[in-house]
């Protein structure tokens, strides 16, 4: 069995440090490794990435995170990925990492996502250069995903994106804002190898789970919505839903 602890939008600044930390330093005995579903500060700044490292870094546990949106903010999202990976966090974009816990292997492919919507009202890539860009931009992004998925060699295959790969789990969210929140083709790269976990954040307001069209639990992990430090997962276990339980 693999225990996986998940949350997403942590949001850290100064004025976090601190708070998640008492149950983070229970994680060792209630999970194998932590996987955070991007947002990880307020404006994307170095200052906000050092509170980060200081708030999850030295968990006891792994730790791999995705950027997300906001982490991009302040155009310093390679300075900011520098100071996680000092401090010790895997950081994924559009690759994959494998690591052994409990005498099995975990496979983690990782990628923001972007946007772009959903089966029957999504963008397409016509017209003005700017939409072609647009999602062009979430086509490149899901085929590394997919590709990373695709290359990994593990027992268990999770796929960690801040943008949500399907509509269930934005229920709550305005309908209008669906396109900004992920894209169907993020789905479609989870659906290409046998994954056994999809996570995401960015939906504050949506819902907890949902499924890709090929069957993969797709579970929101972001703060506002499970309301805790984070969740844990198990996989390879003999539990219902697939292995897969909300502890």
């Amino acid at each position: 069995m693999i225990r996986i602890a998940a949350v997403g939008d942590v949001h850290v600044d100064k004025d976090v440090v601190g708070r998640y930390r008492p149950a983070l330093e229970q994680l060792p005995g209630v999970a194998d490794a932590l996987l955070i579903a991007g947002d990880l500060t307020r404006h994307g700044t170095v200052e906000e990435a050092r509170c980060m490292a200081q708030e999850f870094g030295d968990l006891g546990v792994p730790v791999v995170v995705v950027l997300g949106n906001h982490d991009h903010q302040s155009d310093q999202q390679d300075a900011v990925t520098g100071v996680l990976q000092d401090a010790g966090l895997v950081v994924l974009e559009g690759e994959g990492t494998v690591l052994e816990l409990n005498g099995h292997t975990l496979g983690i492919a990782g990628a923001k996502g972007f946007g772009g919507g959903f089966a029957g009202a999504c963008a397409s890539k016509f017209g003005e250069r700017e939409m072609k860009n647009f999602v062009g931009t979430t086509e490149a992004i899901a085929e590394r995903l997919g590709a990373a998925l695709r290359g990994l060699e593990c027992d268990a295959l999770v796929a960690l994106t801040h943008y949500a790969p399907v509509p269930e789990t934005l229920t709550g969210e305005p309908l209008e804002i669906y396109p900004f929140l992920g894209s169907y083709l993020l789905g479609q790269a989870i659906d290409s190898a046998p994954t056994a976990l999809a996570l995401h954040g960015h939906a504050h307001h949506g819902s907890e789970r949902g499924r890709t069209p090929g069957g993969v639990p797709v579970r929101n992990v972001a703060h506002p919505v499970i309301k805790q430090a984070y969740n844990v997962y198990q996989l390879l276990s003999d539990e219902v839903d697939a292995g897969l339980v909300s502890i």
